[in-house]
């Protein structure tokens, strides 16, 4: 199938402690870009505001991991970011990547699902040529409909201010997000898979207990809730469908691990490298593996 989604954009790690979600990450040997606020809009065409949020990331060259705090609970908050800290925080956030978010508005809107529209995002960050404001679009599919993971699909404006070079050079040795796998309730398990078939425009196969949708850059696994024995191992269930964790490709992972390790944070070995529990990354499993 041809796809007008080409990969997974970015995850987002939500947390109310953002000083130690950013001392955690940073101990595993990743380069974060400096903290910046966000500026959001509650509607399509409204001009964005400073919202309650602040990030800092783990940025590859074409995906990111999103370290997304709650910094001003007093701030607006159009995205309705506390109320899914609420529930639960962790790993809560998928974005695909796009080149054209209208089309792809068109097309989610054609298929039934509600979404949020076509909405503005910017922040300010630093650049080697002085202040610059990131700016981007996305859809966001209506949250209800999708309970294992606040879902949406961005588009880069401002692609270069994001995914500085200064700031992909990382001490692990990471440079790329190859996966994120969903732990889906077995009486919701079909229901998600076509709900991502369709997204995605992906034909699904099966790998093991995993059903995979291949995307020109990364994949998406799924798997039931009964069967996460056979992929994760006693690791924490937030909810009854998750976001449970994803893949983080790295040039040695004997050497990544040293470095995790370092931290005082314990490892798994994997068949392809080694995993850190959702417990030690702050509600996100870390399945690190070499670039193939």
């Amino acid at each position: 199938m041809t796809s007008d989604i080409h990969g997974i954009h970015h995850v987002g790690i939500l947390t109310r402690d953002l000083d130690g979600l950013e001392r955690r990450y940073a101990s595993f040997g990743f380069t974060l870009s400096p903290r910046s606020r966000h500026l959001l809009s509650a509607q399509p065409g409204e001009p964005p505001v400073p919202g309650c949020t602040a990030n800092r990331c783990a940025l590859f060259g074409g995906s990111y991991i999103e370290l997304l705090g709650i910094v001003d609970e007093s701030a607006p908050d159009p995205w309705h970011t506390k109320a899914m800290a609420d529930e639960y925080e962790g790993f809560r956030l998928l974005n695909f990547d796009t080149d054209d978010v209208e089309t792809v508005k068109r097309r989610l809107d054609g298929a039934g699902l509600r979404t949020s529209g076509v909405l503005d995002l910017e922040r300010d960050v630093d650049t080697e040529d002085g202040i610059r404001t990131v700016r981007a679009r996305a859809v966001h599919i209506d949250p209800r409909a999708t309970p294992e993971s606040y879902l949406g699909v961005a588009q880069h404006l401002t692609r270069q201010h994001v995914h500085q070079p200064r700031y992909l050079d990382h001490r692990n040795g990471a440079h790329g997000l190859s996966s994120v796998l969903v732990v889906a309730d077995d009486a919701e398990f079909d229901a998600i898979t076509d709900r991502y078939t369709h997204l995605l425009q992906a034909a699904p196969r099966q790998d093991g207990p995993r059903t995979v949708l291949d995307l020109a850059g990364g994949r998406l696994e799924i798997v039931r809730a009964s069967d996460v024995g056979q992929v994760l191992l006693d690791e924490p269930a937030p909810a009854p469908s998750y976001l449970a964790a994803m893949t983080v490709l790295v040039d040695d992972v004997n050497y990544a691990r040293t470095i995790v390790e370092s931290s005082d944070v314990p490892t798994q070995p994997t068949e392809h490298g080694f995993f850190v529990s959702a417990r030690d990354a702050y509600g996100a499993g870390l399945f690190f593996t070499n670039t193939p």
